[in-house]
């Protein structure tokens, strides 16, 4: 052995002995302490996770057994502690439960789907156990290390339950007719042949038919995919997709058959879509505003066949103007143009979850235009009689005292004859602002929706029809002439200069607004509304009326002001009301509106029940009533499922 390993103080074996000992204490105690550790840890893991199985099984139970957390049982609260004292967890000062209503929301920015407590909605529970427990070592020496040592530990566990289907709402601006007659048939067939572009006869019976059908969404949006080749299940895809109207007409004839619809039906949709003649594309989307990844459960509802077809001709016609020849014979007229453009087209029905979507639905906004060829002057020969009698004294008058070096002429109805009545109908629309579930039963849920009745714009003159449907620009409108009193002016040097109205003159004119009226719409049991659940027959309710402007909108073409216009030269009959011969001009002008006012209220006033009402309702508008459908489930059925 070298010096330098003998002057280390190793001798031999004899000093060395007890090496091994020691090390085997040393690790020996190491074991204990790691043991105790993973003993004291696992101790309080079993302890967290009964603490968890406690919080699962009581939210599950409670969402099962439809619990709330409002005033009417049954109470989520009291189901989850039930739950709870079963799994030997007394709530009391020690072992605490809290359980919070509530809904589940997607953040905007993380995609993270979150719970959000709210006392009257119940789509989500969230149960909160905890309890306290022995400290364990690795615990007791940090809080000693601290400065306060602690012997409790507090454990926590959460659980948020819901059942798979989400809360859904479906509200509908109801479009359909009660009921078609025989009279409403043919106004029926002339509209669709306009907007369709090829001709279509359905009997009346064919029409009611459509009318008081209904289909399944869910089959008609799966027979959409198989017609257009996207895969089943694909609805995000599938409302991208572009269509045509005799496709969507082709797919609702294949479901309505499907479900059993009679003969009649079966042959007004065949001859709807063979009149398809203008088959301009739109997007699924553009007609069925459904929220995005909305589950085959949520489409399981129904839709009215009548507003369906209604809906998807209406939007396709966005662009186009049809031209419509109503059956209307006013005396003796033949010449009665109805021109129709959509100017913004229908969401007649919506479907989502009222807590994360916006649910809205509009009617078309149409602008139409009548225009009414009046008869030949022949046939108002007795307005030509009177009137030319009643002036032509005055005209002499005037000409002595204020026209030296002017003549006047009398034009009563000048051609052409060419009268235009305007209506631009906007789009009534509701929206879906506030909803509860309190209990998960159908009793007591309600549905609150804003609704806003028809705004319109009524104008009654001459209208240019090349410049009537724009969709941005309003509607320009001119005085319709009933007597024009032209004046002719010669001099050496400027020749000779007609004016027209140069003496003043009558004509018909009248432009008048109509306001959106709003009111709210509560479906719940307190007014005997209860929205039933989606594919139950919905629950109708009708907004406030409009202003007493749409009331009395038949009153008022009835009667529509004829309106004096004073003279272009500043000169002539008008002139006169203020310089000394008012008496003698004001019976005169009043005698000549009095019998132009007859012939105007005689074609007016049967002209209001066929192109006001008839028309409007054909298109899916009514001035007088709005009325919102709603349905609103709760939840979709299912087993309850832990989500959070």
């Amino acid at each position: 052995m070298s010096p330098q390993l003998r002057s280390i103080g190793f001798n031999g074996p004899r000093q060395q002995r007890g090496a091994i000992g020691l090390m085997a204490a040393v690790t020996l105690g190491m074991v204990l302490l790691f043991m105790l550790l993973v003993v004291d840890s696992g101790r309080l893991y079993l302890e967290q996770r009964k603490l968890q199985r406690v919080a699962d099984m009581a939210v599950l139970e409670a969402v099962s057994l439809g619990g709330a957390c409002g005033a009417t049982p049954p109470s989520a609260q009291s189901l989850a502690e039930t739950n709870a004292k079963r799994n030997n967890f007394i709530p009391g000062g020690v072992q605490k439960l809290a359980v919070t209503c509530g809904t589940l929301k997607t953040d905007s920015a993380t995609q993270v789907r979150v719970f959000t407590a709210s006392s009257s909605q119940s789509d989500a529970i969230r149960v909160i156990a905890t309890t306290t427990v022995p400290t364990s070592v690795a615990g007791g020496l940090w809080s000693l290390i601290n400065g306060k040592f602690e012997t409790k530990t507090n454990l926590t566990a959460s659980a948020v339950g819901a059942t798979p289907g989400p809360t859904l709402a479906q509200i509908s601006i109801r479009t359909t007719l009660a009921s078609v007659d025989t009279s409403q048939s043919p106004l029926l067939n002339n509209l669709f042949t306009g907007l369709l572009g090829g001709n279509v006869a359905i009997s009346a019976v064919g029409w009611d038919g459509l009318v008081k059908a209904d289909i399944n969404l869910l089959q008609y949006m799966n027979q959409l995919a198989i017609n257009l080749g996207v895969d089943a299940g694909n609805y995000t895809q599938l409302l991208k997709t572009n269509v045509t109207v005799t496709q969507l007409i082709k797919a609702a004839a294949t479901v309505a058959t499907l479900n059993g619809a009679t003969l009649d039906v079966q042959t007004a949709l065949t001859n709807l879509q063979v009149a398809a003649i203008k088959d301009t594309a739109l997007k699924v989307g553009d007609l069925l505003q459904l929220q995005t990844g909305t589950s085959s459960a949520g489409l399981d509802t129904n839709l009215n066949l009548f507003s369906l077809i209604q809906a998807a001709i209406q939007i396709a016609n966005k662009n186009n103007a049809v031209a419509i020849t109503l059956p209307v014979n006013v005396l003796g007229l033949a010449k009665v143009t109805t021109t129709v453009k959509v100017i913004e087209p229908p969401q007649f029905s919506a479907i989502g979850n009222p807590a994360t979507d916006k649910i809205y639905v509009r009617t078309a906004q149409v602008r139409s235009l009548i225009t009414i060829e009046l008869p030949v002057l022949n046939t108002v020969s007795t307005l030509v009689h009177n009137v030319t009698e009643l002036l032509s004294g005055l005209l002499g008058l005037l000409q002595g005292l204020l026209g030296l070096g002017t003549t006047y002429t009398v034009k009563i109805l000048p051609p052409p004859l060419f009268l235009s009545i305007n209506l631009d109908a906007g789009g009534a629309d509701a929206l879906v602002t506030g909803y509860t579930c309190p209990s998960g039963s159908s009793s007591n849920k309600s549905l609150t929706v804003q609704a806003n009745s028809s705004i319109a714009n009524l104008n009654i003159g001459s209208i240019d029809a090349s410049k009537a449907f724009s969709s941005s620009a309003p509607v320009t409108v001119t005085p319709f002439p009933i007597v024009n009193i032209t004046s002719k002016t010669c001099g050496l040097l400027t020749g000779c200069e007609v004016k027209d109205y140069g003496g003043g003159g009558i004509a018909l004119m009248a432009m008048l607004p109509i306001a959106k009226t709003p009111s709210t719409l509560v479906y719940s049991a307190a007014t005997n509304t209860v929205p039933p659940n989606l594919k139950l027959p919905p629950m109708p309710k009708n907004a406030s009326p409009t202003t007493d402007v749409v009331a009395s909108l038949k009153s008022t073409l009835s009667h529509v002001p004829i309106q004096l216009y004073a003279p272009v030269d500043g000169t002539g009959i008008l002139s006169a009301l203020t310089t000394g011969l008012t008496s003698a001009v004001n019976a005169t002008l009043l005698a000549v509106v009095n019998i132009a006012s007859g012939l105007i209220t005689s074609v007016l006033s049967p002209l209001l029940d066929p192109i006001i009402n008839n028309l409007l309702s054909l298109l899916g508008i009514n001035l007088m009533v709005t009325e919102v459908d709603a349905n609103l489930s709760c939840n979709q059925g299912g087993r309850a499922q832990l989500v959070l």
